[in-house]
């Protein structure tokens, strides 16, 4: 078997490109009993590569998050109100309080490209952490193996370590100010049911989901652009 196709194969299994009935039309073409030796390349090379993508593509999705509008001009990532306080923002508009509620989006997302740094190194030590067994499982598994792979691997990392820097990159850029205008403008009105979602939680939330979305975005590059091949590993890996 060629390599361009295992790799074909692996990347798609690990980022949720193809649909399932493509999915399912490449995977009856792999043998069930597929091994290194068969593809040409040792699973400690396939493995190698896996992780050096991944690390690529961990390096220039964190870049790209953390400039500014990473996400606040993302239409795939961008952070909104919370879907609880979309009636505060409705009412507050109708109110001719729109620009409050813009402060607050703009600010959220602010906060998210200040924080995306600090997601790196947990990334890099979950992939460096992969095995070979789960580098193999990942080829042999489902569209979505790499990425459920690191979701189990960080994300009860990156929350954690998230929640506190999202908490200072949010009174950094004023997001808290605007936040509490917001919602004590909102719950100031007569006749209206009292709301305050936790702000810390929803942006750590958010933007944790967009790291992956980032991620995801330029491992397919990777894949589909020989030109973002940039090492020798990656070349003879991935094709040239």
């Amino acid at each position: 078997m060629k390599i361009n196709l295992i790799v074909s194969i692996l990347l798609i299994a690990s980022f949720s490109i193809t649909n399932a009935q493509n999915w399912n039309s490449i995977k009856k073409n792999v043998p069930k009993n597929l091994t290194p030796k068969s593809t040409g390349l040792t699973e400690k090379e396939i493995g190698d590569g896996l992780k050096e993508a991944l690390n690529k593509g961990v390096e220039k999705g964190v870049a790209q998050l953390s400039k500014t509008d990473g996400y606040f001009k993302d239409a795939e990532i961008k952070i909104p109100m919370p879907e609880k306080a979309k009636k505060v923002e409705e009412k507050l508009r109708k109110l001719g309080q729109g620009k409050k509620v813009d402060d607050a989006i703009l600010s959220m997302n602010r906060a998210a490209e200040d924080a995306a740094n600090a997601a790196k190194p947990l990334f890099v030590d979950a992939i460096k952490n992969m095995s070979i067994t789960d580098a193999m499982s990942i080829l042999k598994g489902e569209k979505n193996a790499a990425t459920e792979y690191l979701k189990k691997s960080t994300t009860a990392g990156l929350t954690e370590k998230f929640k506190p820097i999202i908490k200072t990159s949010l009174d950094k850029v004023g997001a808290t100010k605007h936040w509490e205008t917001v919602f004590s403008t909102y719950n100031k009105l007569p006749m209206v049911e009292k709301v305050n979602p936790n702000l810390e939680e929803y942006v750590t939330e958010k933007a944790i989901y967009g790291l992956f979305v980032q991620v995801a975005k330029e491992e397919l590059k990777i894949r589909d652009n020989p030109s973002a091949r940039v090492t020798d590993l990656l070349k003879k890996v991935f094709g040239k």
